[in-house]
């Protein structure tokens, strides 16, 4: 089969070659993958800053898909040749928490990805794709989707009239303006382009600020909120920044930590914390059962994923260039 082999670290290493077609082992399916989508994590693999003790060279690299199952192993029962399914980023968290040793078993490494036209996935672990939504569309859900849904419903069981900050307009952050939104919470939204604030007001956010103007956007958001704060803080940006987040959420609210893009580490202060009795929950996706209750609310209240730009196969290091400038919601590889 066609695959992309991460052969070192560092876009110029990732090369469009031939590896064996895989074959399902006992209770694996087989999926024809019709599309994958990028996060922040396929870049930090390839650019060497995402665990890279634990990158297999080559790579077949990605791990959000969508596809068909074309053959099953010995003693599949949750899905049939012809279902559509996607994958699901840690392989072996089907509910509850997670073990320690979850990060070793997650698609897109160290476990092949998606980034190839089949990939082995364990019937467990597969989540049925929703019937409303092609491939491409479905290939946005299992780490963007899953981890807003995560957040705001099974950390922070956001409720009517609350209040919900997002850190800007990437895949997490559309998901929970759109999510957030349908729970009928009120989201506030930082971005530094007016026109990615403008056009999430269209998708029900009910306020944005543009940090570049108004570099104290946390004082922004107690005003917005009558000296209240937000309930609950999706900080996608990590670093230093966390500190804002602390300050612009509610006493005894939560930050939802899901993200780096700024820095993996961060000078905390401590005395804003523990007066204002915040909780940091640090967020890696969500269980399987999380993903399964997710694609229900999502048909319900009718979500359609956004995707800024869905590139061809041969087109895939251009993906990551856009990923890299920061899309306005997902970046999608097409496989067929």
């Amino acid at each position: 089969m066609k695959a992309w082999l991460l052969k070192d670290f560092g876009l110029d290493n990732l090369e469009l070659g031939e590896t064996p077609t895989p074959k399902p082992g006992p209770g694996e399916l087989l999926v024809k993958v019709g599309a994958v989508s990028l996060n922040f994590r396929d870049k930090a693999i390839v650019d060497g800053i995402y665990e890279p003790h634990l990158v297999p060279k080559p790579l077949i690299p990605v791990s959000d898909a969508a596809g068909s199952v074309v053959e099953v192993g010995d003693g599949v029962t949750r899905f049939k040749v012809g279902d559509r399914v996607n994958s699901h980023l840690y392989s072996r968290w089907i509910e509850g928490t997670p073990k320690p040793d979850e990060p070793a078993y997650c698609f897109g490494s160290p476990l092949p990805g998606g980034l190839a036209e089949y990939m082995l996935i364990h019937q467990d672990s597969a989540v049925g794709a929703p019937d409303n939504m092609s491939d491409v569309e479905a290939s946005t859900l299992p780490i963007a989707a899953l981890t807003a849904w995560y957040s705001l419903v099974d950390v922070a069981n956001v409720q009517p009239g609350q209040f919900v900050l997002v850190q800007g307009t990437g895949g997490v952050s559309i998901f929970a303006i759109q999510l957030a939104t349908a729970m009928g919470a009120k989201v506030i939204v930082t971005s530094s382009r007016d026109e990615n604030l403008d056009a999430v007001k269209n998708l029900g956010a009910w306020a944005g600020i543009n940090y570049r103007t108004t570099p104290t956007w946390e004082q922004e958001v107690l005003k917005l909120t009558d000296g209240k704060g937000a309930d609950v803080t999706l900080d996608v940006a990590g670093g230093d920044g966390i500190n804002q987040s602390v300050l612009a959420t509610k006493v005894g609210g939560i930050v939802a930590q899901i993200g780096f893009m700024t820095g993996q580490t961060s000078k905390l202060d401590l005395m804003p914390l523990i007066f204002r009795q915040t909780s940091i929950r640090g967020i890696a996706v969500a269980p399987r059962t999380s993903f399964d209750r997710m694609n229900v609310f999502l048909n319900e209240h009718k979500i359609r994923p956004v995707v800024d730009r869905a590139y061809d196969f041969k087109d895939a290091k251009l993906a990551y260039e856009h990923l890299a400038r920061g899309p306005f919601g997902k970046v999608v590889i097409k496989i067929n």
